[in-house]
């Protein structure tokens, strides 16, 4: 380690300015305090010749103006490898579940360059979930990008866990096989695949929730959980989701596995970089967040592709702040996005789990090339349905559903069983709800969509399709 020292000029709440009179570190090098080593801090900008803004990774209480710095001349190194399953750790790769040291492969530095386009090749295979409204709505390929929108309590995070628990637990995408005590088993025949979970910004609580969940369900060994939650400041937050993704990119490049990478909340890493720009002074956007915004979601999200041996798929939660889909921080998200799955306020108040605004969920991949040609057709129908229904909505409300024609009614009736049918209990939710949950392929769900659509069920109560799997579970259809 070079013995020339940086002095700390000035602090700005997280932001400390460091100056390096000679032998400048170089951007995102580590440095320490020279009185306690545990205390670190990254170098993130330059702010002249000889000073740089640093952003803290440690408490703030020991650092002072006046203070020597000596650098690691190292960025942040992470551990990686089938140690990292089953396992809660920090930015900085350090156990958070009190289950001793990591396990690791290799320590691989948080910060790597996009891959070459020759390293990346697009998948048509299809990712099932096992959730009817997402596979047929929202279908996800295998290297693709999908975004949940939301606003706070709408079920993100519960239908995050519902898809590690279908997916990770049961990679083959079949329905999931239930040992004797309730917990997934992989198919010794599958393509074994695994997890990265990065928790950024959400709430202490709902990591431990989704920790004992996991584990509950038997899902854990396969998952790696990244957590730097919303009591971290602004920097732990900003770089916990580079951490999470080196250790994405090792599974895919190095032990070619199929990942699925889930990220709660991509909205705090956006709302984390603004907070470290105004604590740096510098002129932010017509909007309101930072100049860089566009640069760092490239930075994030250039890294999740599919590689030549394995994928990386990538599902998001983005907050909505004020349910505000047109806020830019949530608006600078949806250009890599496939598909998208909003979830509604008012839906989720009427009972409705997952609580879907189906006519506000797209994807990419709705093309016969892709999904086929019946699920292709199922969906415009379905689409076209569900809008004709909400035209009729106002006539309801005035005057009665017993106004509209016979036709309209028709109309009326299928819309609200094809919503009804959406519904479904999740195995995650089985000790809250006392319903047990349920895993329905992608052809089956279409199969069953076009048996509503066609009528097949006009003489079904709309009140028999809520909560259920197939529509085999109804008596007599």
């Amino acid at each position: 380690m070079d013995t020339t020292y940086g002095k700390i000029i000035g602090i700005q709440g997280h932001i400390i300015e460091v100056e390096f009179t000679q032998n400048q570190p170089k951007l995102h090098d580590i440095l320490i305090l020279e009185k306690d080593p545990s205390t670190k801090m990254e170098v993130f900008a330059s702010k002249g010749r000889s000073t740089f803004y640093c952003i803290s990774l440690s408490q703030m209480q020991k650092i002072s103006r006046g203070m020597n710095v000596l650098s690691t001349k190292k960025p942040i190194l992470v551990p990686v490898g089938n140690g990292t399953l089953g396992r809660v750790i920090d930015v900085f790769g350090n156990p958070l579940d009190e289950l001793g040291e990591i396990k690791k492969d290799a320590e691989l530095p948080i910060y790597k360059d996009s891959p070459s386009i020759k390293n990346i090749t697009y998948h048509q295979d299809l990712l099932e979930t096992g959730i009817k409204v997402i596979d047929l709505f929202s279908p996800i390929v295998k290297g693709g990008k999908i975004g949940i929108f939301g606003g706070a309590g709408v079920g993100k995070t519960l239908l995050i866990t519902e898809i590690i628990h279908n997916v990770v637990g049961n990679p083959a995408s079949q329905p999931a096989s239930l040992s004797l005590g309730g917990k997934l088993q992989r198919s010794e025949n599958s393509k074994e695949s695994v997890s990265v979970f990065a928790g950024v910004g959400e709430r202490i609580r709902e990591g431990h929730e989704l920790y004992e969940t996991l584990k509950d369900r038997g899902v854990l060994p396969f998952v790696a959980l990244v957590l730097g939650t919303m009591g971290e400041n602004p920097s732990v937050r900003f770089l916990t989701s580079f951490s999470a993704i080196t250790i994405a990119e090792y599974f895919r490049d190095v032990l070619k596995k199929d990942v699925l990478f889930f990220i709660d909340n991509i909205f705090r890493f956006a709302q984390a970089g603004n907070e470290l720009s105004v604590l740096m002074n510098t002129i932010p956007s017509e909007d309101g967040y930072q100049a860089t915004l566009s640069s760092e979601m490239a930075a994030f999200h250039e890294r999740l592709t599919p590689g030549l041996s394995a994928s990386i798929s990538t599902i998001e939660a983005i907050y909505l702040p004020n349910d505000d889909i047109l806020d830019q921080g949530v608006q600078a998200v949806f250009p890599y996005l496939d598909s998208t799955v909003a979830l509604s306020r008012n839906i989720y108040q009427e009972g409705f789990l997952p609580a879907v605004d189906i006519l506000s969920s797209t994807s990419a991949n709705l093309n016969a090339s892709v999904v086929g040609q019946l699920h292709s057709e199922v969906v415009l129908s379905a689409q076209n349905l569900l809008k004709q229904a909400a035209s009729l909505d106002r006539i309801v409300s005035l005057v009665g559903e017993t106004e509209l024609s016979i036709q309209d009614k028709v109309i009326y009736e299928r819309a609200k069983k094809l919503r009804n049918f959406m519904t479904q209990n999740f195995f995650v939710a089985e000790n809250q709800t006392g319903r047990k949950g349920a895993y329905v392929d992608r052809q089956t769900t279409v199969r069953d969509v076009n048996a509503i659509l066609n009528g097949k069920l006009d003489n079904v109560s709309e009140e028999k399709l809520k909560f259920i799997g197939s529509i085999k579970e109804i008596s007599g259809s």
